[in-house]
């Protein structure tokens, strides 16, 4: 395959070319999906759509459409700016307006139950859909609990690490799993990297260069030490952008060797496109209870909005179903993990190929070696170190 050709076929993949990125996507799109962008206008004009507040798979249009076929009843929705972002929205009274939210794995438990901003789902209807995933999502699984155990905050779907990304033609994967973060830290390495500016996720990122646990509380010498490896990590990039295609095609046409933050979810596209030498990484271990990666989590709840409570509860029980499932998957083109593929019936329905684009063989490793999303303690004070870095940089 040609160069412009992969090209051409790689952007096309994209998920997130509306937009610059899985959480910046939605800036540009908030207005015109406010107003239900991509459904008939018909459909539009009802006051029974359900809405959902998403991340981008769950407004795939084959997804929706199936629900409406299946149900009669339309979607309407918007995808995130940020997961906090949509949890203030939510406390800022919005639950009159959503009645679907999907977000990363600690913001139910946390906050949105707590405050009364999401209902608990019928344990006796729900809780055996966790029966049919992973191991790992065997009850009591505490993100989709209550902290106090009793109440069933939501269903687990979609889940992945999310680290860095190198080219396996210049860096073997298995030295890339061991050197960890500090390839970035190797001075061999610098301006022969990229930065995808997903802000939270290089705050966490930095922190795991920087040897501190980016979700425990943090002391003076570990800001002092995040804000050296900050700048110095965005001073002695190559490439920062928002775009993840950017990436992959600087990695291809020689210009950059690795880039974080990334993971199957920017690399998936382009090795289905056959660049099988762009290679998602966790590390094998890292200052994270001993951990090197970090395993995001979506949880999918029924906001607390009385007017279509039970019509969120048939959405949260449909999404399980592996028709459902398995688009959610592949979802706006983009392949990533669903829990469903604990079950042959769904995992049986991707290829060999699509396997290996999101690396299947070593998702067990990649998990294992991956420390849970939470919520970044003194996240607003790293976040203005880190902003500082890209502003001094220029």
């Amino acid at each position: 395959m040609t160069a412009s050709r992969l090209l051409h076929q790689m952007a096309a993949s994209n998920p997130l070319r509306s937009g610059p990125n899985r959480r910046d996507v939605l800036g540009g799109l908030a207005a015109s999906v406010a107003a239900s962008a991509g459904l008939p206008k018909m459909a539009r004009a009802q006051d029974d759509a359900l809405a959902l507040l998403t991340w981008d798979a769950y407004a795939d249009p084959r997804l929706l459409e199936m629900w409406r076929e299946q149900t009669g009843t339309p979607i309407r929705y918007e995808i995130h700016i940020s997961d906090p972002t949509s949890v203030n929205r939510l406390r800022a009274g919005e639950t009159n307006v959503w009645d679907f939210v999907n977000l990363n794995n600690p913001w139910a438990r946390e906050i949105l139950w707590p405050e009364n901003l999401i209902y608990d789902l019928p344990r006796d209807r729900f809780e055996p859909l966790y029966a049919q995933m992973f191991e790992k999502f065997a009850m009591p699984y505490e993100w989709a609990l209550s902290k106090d155990g009793n109440n069933l905050l939501g269903v687990v779907q979609r889940f992945e690490t999310f680290d860095f990304v190198v080219n396996s033609d210049v860096i073997s994967p298995e030295m890339a799993k061991d050197e960890g973060w500090d390839l970035f830290n190797n001075p061999d390495f610098a301006n022969r990297y990229g930065i995808l500016a997903y802000e939270d996720w290089n705050v966490m990122d930095i922190c795991m260069g920087a040897g501190i646990h980016p979700f425990k509380p943090k002391t003076e010498a570990d800001f002092a030490k995040f804000e050296e490896t900050a700048r110095r990590w965005i001073n002695n990039a190559r490439l920062i952008t928002t775009d993840f295609v950017q990436l992959n095609l600087a990695m291809l046409n020689g210009e950059i060797d690795l880039y974080f933050t990334g993971g199957t979810y920017t690399a998936s596209s382009a090795r289905a496109e056959g660049a099988t030498n762009i290679y998602a990484i966790t590390p094998n271990s890292g200052p994270a209870d001993g951990k090197g990666g970090i395993n995001w989590i979506e949880l999918n709840s029924a906001v607390a909005n009385p007017n279509r409570k039970e019509a969120a509860f048939d959405f949260l029980e449909w999404i399980a179903t592996p028709d459902a499932a398995e688009i959610i998957a592949r979802g706006n083109g983009n392949l990533q993990p669903v829990s469903q593929m604990a079950q042959d019936e769904v995992l049986s329905r991707f290829s060999a190929e699509e396997l290996d684009a999101i690396q299947w063989d070593e998702f067990d490793q990649r998990i294992a070696n991956a420390v849970e999303f939470d919520i970044v303690p003194d996240y607003d004070r790293l976040y203005d170190i880190y902003s500082a870095a890209i502003r001094d940089r220029g």
